[in-house]
């Protein structure tokens, strides 16, 4: 029995049978966050309690999931925040175009001047941050986790949150796309310990990605000329833990 297979198994109920007949209408524009998530009956504001700030959206499906997860970890002295869920195609624009420019710092450079090769920029951009359009957060199924550093789960606190999520999260239907690289995980984005994503749902969803979403379809930012130099499809939409494929 594959992977979806077992987790729609173990989670039952929380993915209606609707789901699987409307993946064949999703669109490019879903894909790609071009959405009004907040007027789109498929997602759901998450409540405050969950969420370092107010205003998240995740699919209806996945936050069910993330509920039970949560009360779970609970009972075992473990605190799963959300602090990012959703993100349009405006916001990671506001974001990518903001580090291309040099307004944003990445590693501490101002990369409009320190790497002006394209190419090399878009490269140094994509090991943390999506190009506008490729982001797995357009979908409502995937959410970072208490903190966005790495080193904070390492030790303490954060290291006990991620050996529980590692323990555990697949009971629920989640798991880490981007997972250490290696003989798993060659291409795409660093590692990110923080990154959880709601395999049932997704998995559909990236199954049409390669179908309905193009190339061309990479326009109106900065930079948006290295989509396929740097093979935003294959390496980083599809460079994932292969339990998330």
């Amino acid at each position: 029995m594959g992977l979806l297979n077992v987790l729609l198994v173990v989670i039952g109920v929380l993915v209606p049978q609707f789901f699987f007949g409307e993946v064949d209408s999703i669109s490019g524009k879903y894909l790609m966050g071009k959405l009004d998530y907040g007027h789109d009956s498929r997602f759901i504001m998450i409540d405050s309690k969950y969420a370092s700030q107010k205003g998240f959206f995740m699919r209806k499906e996945a936050y069910q999931a993330f509920i039970k997860m949560e009360e779970a970890a609970l009972k075992d002295g473990v605190v799963l925040k959300i602090i990012s869920a959703v993100r349009g195609f405006d916001e990671q624009k506001t974001i990518w175009n903001a580090k291309w420019s040099g307004e944003r710092l990445v590693e501490g450079k101002n990369l409009s001047k320190t790497v002006p090769d394209p190419y090399q920029r878009a490269l140094m951009i994509l090991k943390f941050s999506s190009m506008p359009g490729s982001s797995r957060h357009h979908w409502g199924t995937d959410i970072d986790l208490n903190s966005l550093e790495n080193s904070y789960f390492l030790t303490g606190k954060g290291k006990n949150i991620y050996n529980w999520l590692k323990t555990n999260a697949s009971q629920y239907g989640f798991s880490n796309p981007y997972c250490e690289k290696g003989d798993l995980r060659q291409t795409g984005y660093e590692e990110e310990k923080w990154h959880w994503s709601f395999i049932p749902l997704s998995v559909k969803l990236l199954s049409v990605f390669k179908e309905k979403v193009k190339y061309q379809d990479f326009i109106h930012f900065k930079g948006c000329e290295e989509a396929e130099k740097v093979g935003i499809i294959e390496n980083y939409v599809f460079g994932l833990n292969p339990d998330c494929k």
